[in-house]
């Protein structure tokens, strides 16, 4: 089982009927983010809106909350984040709010409370940039984008 890490949470004001996030299995790796929106939202194919959450956290410090899309919401509607994944620093103390697209060829509506997005939380590291005339060399070497062929 993976350690176990307090993270403090705040609901912004309006925000007491929606949920907290949760993990809804024993060993998932995300919680589901809601929509803390008054009137339902519609997003129209190739548009984006910011739809906050309604909460805002406190994370340890060397940790960061990866937002991502929910895989549900893009395989059957195409909605995923502008952004691909938004990342909330530690020290940033505001409403957690989420860019989303429709990507889709529907038109889509939120819902108060709906599940938009789900947040992970993560270990990082800050690291130290030492500059160099070269860097060890590997079997890869430069190949970048495709070099490995399609099959």
């Amino acid at each position: 089982m993976a350690e176990k890490v307090n993270v403090c949470i705040k609901k912004i004001e309006g925000a007491e009927d929606l949920e907290i996030p949760r993990y809804m299995t024993d060993s998932a790796a995300g919680v589901d983010l809601y929509a803390h929106i008054l009137e339902d939202v519609v997003l129209h194919p190739g548009e984006y809106k910011i739809i906050p959450t309604g909460i805002a956290i406190q994370l340890p410090e060397g940790f960061e909350a990866q937002i991502r899309g929910r895989s549900g919401l893009a395989a059957k509607y195409g909605i995923g984040l502008v952004n691909g994944i938004g990342t909330i620093d530690a020290d940033y103390r505001g409403e957690i709010k989420v860019i989303l697209i429709n990507w889709g060829t529907n038109p889509f509506n939120i819902h108060r409370g709906d599940r938009i997005a789900q947040m992970v939380i993560q270990n990082i590291h800050q690291v130290h940039f030492v500059l160099t005339d070269s860097l060890d060399r590997t079997s890869r070497g430069d190949g970048g984008f495709g070099h490995t062929g399609q099959k």
